[in-house]
Parts: structure tokens; sequence; C-alpha cells
């Protein structure tokens, strides 16, 4: 390790832009006759469009134009699409509803636009707005799924009977049920993970500016994925050909999964430059991105797990109800399936399981991929049941797990995943011994004797990240590839540029991948730059989410960087007038090992592009490109305990304790990682405590702003007890698993295992609000 290299400690380059208000962000972007957008959105859950009236609006000063939901279906704008095709049970395929980027008849979910104002001012705009009269037909609506699959329910979409996306299965039933038949206890479960909205630091936002000389579009984006992103626009959305769309997504201030996908407002936004002829903006404000960012969790599940008398776990039957709100988004129908129901084994040796999933339409907003899409699910579900069977059985939660781990990889699930390499009882131990678990009785007793209820929760999670490869997930439905790809050019002075199909939206890209160019070439990490984000400047690439930029991007960049070296070897062991198997490459030199001889990289570099002095039949140039496509997804894992003690007067839960021993396999920069892991912890604890986005029984959205939807604030959180042990994963060189979901996964399942052991009742849903928990305490 050098000192910028792997597994350096390397303070943030992007943090400096950042932290003195000079990043470069949508919103910041301004061009020349640039106007304003502003949607009208339904404030009904269900109802038909029966007119829009904007006469008035368009009278308005500084008012450009009115443009309506039949409008853009006029003009063959297509619907939005779900890129992952799933198959029911009984082979029927889903059922997916049209869904037009504004609706021109029928509206679904409360804040579904039904028409743009488009003006000199965002304000101009707004106000314009306020006079256009969209007269509705209320319809009835349905928010909770098992409401909507009732008989006479309301219907969303004439495709989809009975509100039914699709009933999918996967494992061994009849194995399951001999187990559970045959089992000596029966562990059995209701869960409700409730829904959440990804509240990222900066709203969704969009620039669209048509160039009819060309006929070319440039969108300016806040994307996790801008290449998908002009694929999609361009192949199922008619927006324009590919080569006409440049799609760039500049600095983008958080999206945990939110912003992979494609929106209405994109669409409309490029839709309506063409149509005034001028650039057109959009920003999000709070309750839109309340109202319309795809919202994330939302499962109703019913488990049982089987045990012999050995206390091994012999079986686990789960049926999931998954929320998909009013429409299917990009990824939605692979969260609950392919992404859920493969993780039920958890860390467990588990010989049958089985799982079935019922998709299901409601009027809410559209439910997709948020931190950790699926894993936190099924993690929950795992985890939670194993701290009831601990109970049930009567027996330590640490020692029932222990017992019922995986010890041999490769292991290969009922459900799919072969996990490749890991050790839990490793990450179990590290995190028992940091927070005193043998003590925890002494410690609670004391709280007993000054008023206090305190407990201890365990948590041990397995995700899979990376979301490859290819041949797999195109085999279970997905519709693109996941594979990733980098270009390396070496400048002829020397300075590097790494271009990038990964997108960095706060995870520290532009300091890691900096960090593996240091690392193998020894120069300072200020020489080298990351480019991404502009799909005119980078070549395809698949983008960020699944913890997958490392363990998959970083791992194209090191198959480009391995070219670019060979190449450069060549030049200085002809310049050497040596062996190219002699070349070794240090401190930024080309070195002849065991001889004094050696030529600085600027020097090969220069040497490259003056072409005066190459090797017979090389061209000139210092440039490589790669594609990387892993044989196996990635299996972070860990054990997190959590001890906090809860007033039994008011409910209150108040921690004393959170330890988190996670194995990310190897770590390119341990501060990066921690800090990935500090906001996973966060989210997973809000997860657990504050956060639930709620509607009425008529699809009204009662949490549609920072007054109701609960956020988790510094004094909410504990400090937090990091420690790592390490597997290096064999699927790919690095020996990467991913980091940036885990805390979000495992977190939820601890804190509800700790408060539950606190008040001794097992009974108790997220979000366990004081209130919640006080009832839950003072409940006959």
């Amino acid at each position: 390790m050098g000192v910028e290299g792997i597994g350096a400690r390397v303070v943030r380059k992007e943090d400096k832009r950042f932290i003195t208000g000079k990043g470069r962000y949508v919103d910041d972007i301004k061009l020349q006759g640039m106007t304003h957008a502003h949607f009208i959105r339904s404030p009904h859950a269900h109802a038909k469009v029966k007119g829009i009236d904007s006469s008035a609006a368009l009278k308005m000063p500084g008012v450009v134009a009115v443009l309506t939901g039949q409008e853009i279906v006029d003009d063959k704008v297509g619907n939005l699409i779900c890129g992952w095709a799933i198959t029911s049970k009984d082979g029927s395929p889903m059922k997916m509803g049209a869904w037009p980027a504004m609706a021109p008849e029928t509206v679904r979910f409360v804040g579904q636009a039904v028409a743009v104002v488009i003006a000199e001012s965002k304000n101009l705009a707004r106000d314009a707005a306020e006079a256009v009269v969209v007269n509705y037909e209320e319809l009835p609506a349905v928010a909770d799924v098992h409401a909507a699959i009732k008989a006479g329910a309301p219907q969303l979409h004439p495709e989809a009977p009975g509100n039914q996306v699709y009933d999918w299965v996967i494992g061994d039933e009849g194995a399951a049920d001999a187990a559970i038949a045959k089992a000596a206890n029966v562990v059995k479960l209701d869960v409700t993970n409730n829904r959440l909205a990804p509240n990222a630091m900066e709203p969704r936002a969009a620039i669209a500016d048509y160039d009819s000389a060309e006929e070319h579009f440039t969108l300016y984006t806040t994307s996790q994925n801008p290449h998908v992103a002009r694929l999609v626009l361009s192949a199922f959305y008619n927006i324009a050909p590919e080569h006409k769309l440049r799609v760039i997504a500049p600095d983008v201030g958080g999206g945990f999964g939110s912003k992979i996908f494609i929106y209405p407002e994109e669409m409309v936004a490029l839709w309506a430059s063409k149509k005034v002829g001028r650039p057109v903006k959009w920003t999000g404000d709070r309750t839109e991105a309340f109202l319309t960012d795809a919202h994330g969790r939302d499962h109703v599940t019913h488990a049982e797990m089987a045990f012999d008398a050995n206390n091994k776990i012999t079986g686990l039957k789960v049926k999931t109800y998954a929320n998909f709100g009013a429409y299917m988004s990009l990824f939605s129908s692979s969260v609950p399936t392919y992404l859920y129901a493969t993780l039920l084994s958890g860390q467990y040796n588990i010989p049958a399981i089985h799982a079935e999933v019922v998709g299901v339409y409601t009027n809410t907003t559209p439910v997709d991929a948020y931190r950790g899409a699926g894993r936190p699910e099924a993690s929950y579900l795992i985890e939670r049941l194993m701290e009831t069977a601990a109970r049930q059985l009567k027996v330590d939660p640490a020692a029932l797990r222990r017992s019922n781990f995986i010890t041999q990889f490769p292991h290969q699930t009922p459900v799919i995943m072969a996990y490749d390499t890991g050790d839990f009882n490793a990450s179990l131990d590290a995190a028992m011994k940091a927070i005193d678990y043998a003590g925890f009785a002494g410690r609670k007793a004391k709280a007993k004797a000054d008023g206090k209820l305190r407990g201890i929760g365990v948590s041990c999670y397995i995700e899979a990240c990376g979301i490859a490869p290819s041949k797999a997930v195109g085999s279970l439905g997905a519709g693109v590839g996941l594979w990733e790809s980098a270009e390396v050019r070496v400048n002829p002075v020397g300075t590097i540029e790494v271009l990038t199909g990964s997108h960095s939206h706060g995870q520290g890209h532009e300091t890691t991948f900096c960090q593996l160019v240091a690392e193998r070439l020894g120069v300072p990490i200020s020489q080298v730059s990351i480019v991404h984000g502009d799909t005119d400047k980078v070549q395809f690439g698949m983008g960020t989410y699944g913890s997958r930029s490392a363990a998959v991007g970083l791992t194209a960049i090191l198959k480009a960087m391995e070219k670019m070296e060979s190449k450069a070897k060549k030049i200085a062991a002809h310049a050497l007038e040596a062996s190219e198997g002699d070349i070794v490459i240090e401190n930024g030199e080309f070195k002849v090992a065991g001889t004094d001889k050696a030529i600085a990289f600027p020097m090969v570099a220069l040497a490259a592009y003056t072409a005066h002095n190459l090797p017979d039949g090389m061209e000139p140039g210092l440039k490589e490109s790669a594609f990387y496509d892993p044989t196996n997804f990635t299996f972070p894992a860990g054990a997190y305990i959590c001890e906090l003690e809860v007033d039994p007067g008011t409910g209150k839960t108040t921690f004393v304790n959170f330890v988190a021993a996670d194995d990310f396999g190897r770590l390119i920069n341990p501060m990066i990682v921690e800090g990935q892991v500090h906001g996973g912890l966060a989210q997973g604890i809000g997860q657990a405590l504050l956060e639930h986005a709620i509607y009425d029984a008529n699809g009204q959205p009662v949490t549609a702003s920072f007054m109701d939807y609960s956020m988790p604030r510094a004094d909410d959180l504990p400090s937090f007890n990091l420690s790592h042990t390490t597997t290096l994963c064999p699927g790919n060189p690095l020996g990467i698993k991913g980091c940036g979901e885990a805390g979000a996964i495992g977190a939820s399942a601890a804190v509800i295992n700790a408060i539950t052991d606190a008040i001794g009742k097992n009974n108790l849903e997220m979000p366990a609000t004081p209130d919640r928990v006080w009832r839950t305490i003072h409940a006959a």
C-alpha cells in the first residue's frame, strides 16, 4: 500500500468543490434562452381527466406554452417501461399497465402530472399553473395491498385484473412444506416492511435543449446511469435516435436508487424543448419529491421457519405481497423477486426454501429500488425470524445463529444464489467482542434498577452485489446486461484520464478510482482525473447501483490499465534496450529489474505520442479500453449488534451502543467505506425508528413533507463502532465485495430485535416510534 494507493485513507478529492459551494448540479446550469417548467399534478389518487382549460394561463405574463398529456400522446412519445420481465407461476407474463408521461385520460396517484406550464421563470410558471383549470371525475381509490386484491376493489389497469401484477414463486414448495410438517418447532411471523421516501439531498432536476439545426437533444439530468437513460429514452420512448441525444449527469447530490430510473419529467422536458424551440428546465421541490420520486420497500409478509430437535433450520416458507404503487417503474419487478427472494437463505444453511411474491397495484406513488433494494427486506425478515425463534426455543440468539451458519464455501442456496466465500463466525465474533456481549446481563440488571428497559439485538446480514453477470440476469428477465466499461487515456505529458461508465452521486469515485492508478503506477492521484456522467465523452456504461462501482466498475478500469501497462512496458523496453519481461513499474518509473536503468512514466507517454522510436509495427498513442462482465455476484456480509434502553413511561428509545462488523473484501479507501457504512446505518435506523410514507384509505399521502415524514437527525443516532473482517472475493481480481448498501440492510433488524428484547414483547412493527413502543409495552 502506498501513501495514496489501495488501502490508504485518502481524503476525497471531490470534497473541496462540494464544501466550498463549487459543485455543479443540474440546477446550477443556465442556458441561453432557457424557459422553466411547472407541472400541474393531480390532487386525486384516482380520477378521470374530463377537460383542461388553459386559456387564462396562456394570457398571463411570461407564459410560453401549456402542454397536456393528450398532446404528448398525440406526438407518439412512448409510455414508461419496466425493464425486467417477470413470469407468474402459471406461466403468464407480468401485467404492465400503461404509464404515459402525462396522463391524458386517467390519473392513478396523487401527484401524477396532467399538464405542464412553460414560462420565462420558475415563479411565472408556478403562478400560471394556478390558473389552469382541470376538470376531474373522481374515482374510488385503494392504497392497501390486501384491500386492492379483494373482490370488488377499484381497478387501476384493465391489463391487470384484480390489480395483480404477477404471482411469482421460487424454490421447492413440496420440500418446504415437508420440512414444516416434520419440524420439532415451527416459528411463524407476520412482518410489514414499511414504505419509505428516498429523500436525496438534491431533488430531481432536468434541463432539455433541442438544437433544430442539428436535430439533436441534450439532457442534463440527475441520473445514476446516464447511458441507460439515453438508451431507454431513444429505444422505447421515441424521444430521439440514440446518436441524436446527449445525456449529461453532472454532480448528483445523492440517489439511493431513486435516480436510476427515467421519470416523466425528463421525457416531458425533452419533448417540450422541441415544441417551444427553447431549452426547458425543471427542478423539483421537496413536495414533488415526496409525491413522485420512486418509493421503497412496502412489503407485507407471512413466514414460517422449521427447526429440528437440535435447533437446526430445516425449511422456510414465505409469502409476500409487494405494493408496486400505481405503475411499474424501470426495475420495480425485480426488487421483490430476484433481489429479495434469492437472499432468503441469509447466512444460514437452509435445505428447503419456498417463496411466493404477489405484486399488487395501488393508488400510490410507484415503488422501485431504494438503498439495498429487496435485500433489506429479505434480511429484516430472516433476522426477525431468527430472533423470534431464539425466544421461542429459549436459546441465546447469537448461539442459534452460529449453529446454523454456512461454514463451507462455495455454498449453493436453494434460491439460485451460490455464495462464493465468507466467514460469518468471524464477523459475529468481532461484533460480540466489541459490544461486550457476555457482560450484557449485568448491564440489563443495572438498567432495570434505574427504571429503564435495556435490550440487545443481533442482525447477521448478507447481500448480493454487483448485480451481474449479464448472462445470469438476462436469463432471469433483465432487459440489459450489467457489465461495466472503462477507458484509460494517458496524455503526452503523462497525466491520466480515466473514463468510467460508473457514476458517482456521493460514493467518492474521483478519489477511489484514482487510488487504483496510483497503486499500479506509483504516480500521485493529483496526476489522475476521473471522467464520468456524459454520454458524448464516455463509452457506453451501466451506471452505479447495487454496490457495483468498485467490484464491477473499478475492475473494468483495472482491465484497461493492464492493457495500457502492457503497451507502455513494450515502449519502455524498446527505449531501454531490454526485454519486456524484465520491465517493472515502481514509483512512477519503468525499470529494468535488477539494474539502475529506468525511464520515467511521462517520458514513456511522450514517446508513445512523438512516435519517433516505437517498436516496429506499434501504433502511436497510449489509450486502452475494456469491458468487464463478472462471473458471479459478490456477497458482502456482516454482523450488527445494537444495545439500547427504552423508557417504559414514554416509549422513547435511547441508544447505548451500536457495533457493525462487516466483510467487504478488500477495502480501497477505508475512510470512504466507513462513511458509506455510516450513511447506510443512518437510513436503516431511520426506517426502524422514524420513517414511514403513509397513505390514507383513499390514497391521499399524509406524510408529504418533513413536517410529517420524520428523517433521522444526528442526535437520533448513536456513535457507531465499526470493524472489518476480510475474506477476499474470488469473483474479481481486486477481491472487492462492495459496501454502499450494507448499513441499510443490516441495521433495522438489529434495532427492532433490541427493542423487542428490552420490552419483552415480540410483536412490534417499524417504525418503532415512542407512541408505538409505549402502546406495545402497555397492551394487554
